[in-house]
């Protein structure tokens, strides 16, 4: 416990057990630095590649991007999470991403190219089996990546009125309804072809979504009608200054708290984009190191960006200048095969 009685503030690292990752690792942080000090790690999860938390901080749920694909909880009111009931199956294979929505975590499945709802519990565990499994269909132009649909990314929109997730496979985003545990498309929104949509972020008003595309190293800005479900793609911008020196596949977004900037990182070249939010489009501000190699998954939390760099297995911290919005190094901790990084 921090001074006066207060939880000091946390962070959870995912990675992948199947590279020798450690699983799932809690960290302190400090909240003048943004530096992370490792606590305690978890193993018992194979590949817990992303986590989420609940809205109340006591229970974490993480994936475990396996081919068969399942979804667990801990309980983390102490420094070390505890499992909160075995593994759930999610109906899907590989699965991504999950987050919290209507009283059900939500899982992304890459592999089967769908969307999975498991109800919540009261006291946060997990339902013995999905009240709900909805299938994407589509294909797109890049081969092999596009020869099925590929769910990478779910989430509610800050409305919570709507379940969105982003297919890279089928160059698409689906805004979906979540009723009596079952899941239901209401609209697909298509982006540009062989684009390759991988992870969205919403402006904090819900007026504007940043997709950011993996195939091709750019961020499509949309804008958002939570009454409609709808979004329309706007503009395109390149996440680097010119063209890549190698590979270039952009992986995590983030948008900050007052909607002025948006940030991206990119593996292959191993940077942190930082862009200015102006009208319907984004100006590209300039590009810093990650601090790493492959950086996988991106997070905005108290002035810093985390950055979770898989292959060089650490999490790297960044402070960012609240007028200029470009990110400044400022540590690592080492943590192998690192996939994602969330704070409470």
């Amino acid at each position: 416990m921090a001074d006066g009685g207060r939880r000091r503030r946390r962070a959870f690292i995912g990675s992948f057990t199947a590279a020798g990752g450690p699983g799932i690792v809690t960290a302190a942080v400090d909240g003048t630095s943004g530096a992370l000090t490792l606590l305690s790690s978890l193993d018992g999860l194979p590949d817990p590649s992303y986590l989420a938390l609940a809205a109340d901080g006591g229970t974490l749920y993480a994936v475990s991007e396996t081919a068969d694909g399942a979804v667990a909880a801990f309980h983390v009111t102490g420094d070390k999470p505890e499992p909160a009931g075995p593994p759930v199956p999610v109906g899907g294979s590989g699965p991504t991403h999950l987050s919290v929505h209507a009283g059900h975590v939500l899982t992304a499945n890459y592999g089967s190219g769908s969307v999975t709802a498991v109800p919540v519990r009261p006291d946060g565990s997990l339902a013995d089996a999905p009240s709900g499994v909805l299938r994407h269909t589509g294909s797109g132009p890049h081969t092999p990546r596009q020869q099925s649909p590929h769910a990478h990314q779910v989430q509610p929109d800050p409305s919570g009125r709507w379940a969105v997730s982003v297919d890279l496979g089928t160059d698409s985003v689906r805004a979906c309804t979540l009723t009596a545990g079952g899941l239901s498309l209401h609209r697909e929104s298509a982006l540009r072809p062989g684009s390759g949509p991988r992870h969205l972020a919403f402006q904090p008003d819900g007026s504007y979504a940043y997709v950011v595309n993996e195939l091709t190293p750019t961020v499509t800005v949309c804008r958002w009608d939570a009454a409609d479900g709808a979004l329309k793609p706007l503009t395109e911008a390149p996440v680097l200054s010119g063209a890549p020196a190698g590979d270039a596949y952009p992986s995590g977004i983030a948008v900050s708290p007052d909607g002025r900037f948006v940030w991206t990182a990119t593996r292959g070249e191993d940077v942190l984009s930082a862009f200015a939010v102006e009208g319907e489009g984004l100006r590209l501000l300039g590009t810093v190191p990650c601090g790493g190699h492959w950086p996988r998954a991106l997070t905005a939390a108290g002035g810093f960006l985390y950055v979770a760099n898989e292959r060089s297995g650490d999490v790297s911290w960044f402070a960012v200048d609240p007028h200029t919005g470009l990110p400044r190094y400022g540590g690592l901790v080492e943590v192998p095969a690192a996939s994602c990084v969330i704070l409470d």
